[in-house]
C-alpha cells in the first residue's frame, strides 16, 4: 500500500524549477538563507572584533586587573 505523497507532484516541480533558475550561489536560495548565511556570521564577527578591541584597549591601559 503506497502513502499519499508529502507535497503534490507539480508543486515540487514548480519549486524546483524556481530554485534551479535563480542565479544566487546554492546556499542563499531559500527565503531565510541569507540570515543564517550572511548576518548570523556578520553579527557574530563583529562581536568579536569588538570584545578583542576592548581587551587590548583594557590591557594597554591596565585597566580591569585582579590583584
Amino acid at each position: 500500500m503506497s502513502e499519499a505523497p508529502f507535497r503534490p507532484r507539480e508543486k515540487l516541480i514548480k519549486h524546483q524549477q524556481f530554485f534551479q533558475n535563480i542565479s544566487k550561489h546554492t546556499y542563499l536560495k531559500g527565503r531565510y538563507d541569507v540570515i543564517t548565511s550572511v548576518a548570523i556570521p556578520l553579527a557574530l564577527a563583529v562581536s568579536s572584533g569588538a570584545l578583542i578591541a576592548r581587551g587590548i584597549f583594557n590591557m594597554s591601559h591596565g585597566i580591569g586587573k585582579k590583584a
